[in-house]
């Protein structure tokens, strides 16, 4: 909202053209909406985003390789702060590596960055932004579901307890991979490669 009254502003003390044609399209960026077809009726949704420099802990070769790719970071419809983009122990304990959800181009891809090899991300998934939407609130408008989260050793034994035969708590973090209201899925890193963890059936 606040951006709303600021480009009004610029427009009324006069700014040129450019000026507000900028503004104009910084908003746009920020702020993805359309229709999309669900069950043969035309459907509003709206994608919040952030700029890369909204996470200002993020190390310069991950934001040089975000900033090439042109990502924007995708907010879930339930996000009250900046999210979908975490700090976590991924390639062995004691690591500090980094996973985000770039939106670049109408597709959003789930990146993992090593401290090892900041600027070699691994791409673990992508989906157009559009399939990755959900209705939520009264409006029934569709919002952004996609949201990712460290997971401790702990809470990934603890999410675990439903397994016949649960394994002992994994030897550093895996990564929380989740839809809103509906499944997480656990990636981990082991061995030079990504696995689903298993978990107990909803």
């Amino acid at each position: 909202m606040a951006l709303g009254v600021s480009l009004a502003g610029w427009a009324a003390s006069g700014w040129g053209q450019s000026q507000s044609a900028q503004a104009e399209t910084a908003a746009e960026q920020l702020t993805e909406s359309g229709h999309v077809d669900v069950d043969g009726h035309s459907t509003p949704y709206v994608i919040h985003r952030l700029p890369v420099d909204s996470f200002p802990d993020l190390p310069e070769p991950v934001v040089a390789v975000l900033t090439k790719r042109g990502c924007m970071i995708p907010q879930t419809y339930e996000a009250h702060r900046p999210e979908n983009v975490i700090h976590a122990s991924l390639e062995r304990a004691g690591s500090s590596d980094w996973a985000v959800l770039c939106a670049a181009k109408g597709t959003v891809s789930l990146m993992v960055f090593f401290g090892s090899e900041p600027s070699k991300p691994m791409v673990l998934a992508s989906a157009p932004a559009t399939e990755r939407m959900q209705p939520y609130g009264a409006s029934g408008e569709l919002g952004f579901n996609w949201g990712i989260d460290p997971a401790t050793p702990e809470q990934v034994h603890e999410a675990q307890a439903g397994l016949d035969r649960r394994p002992p708590p994994p030897a550093h973090d895996a990564l929380a991979d989740s839809v809103i209201e509906h499944r997480t899925v656990y990636h981990f890193y082991a061995r030079g490669a990504w696995t689903l963890l298993d978990m107990p059936d909803d």
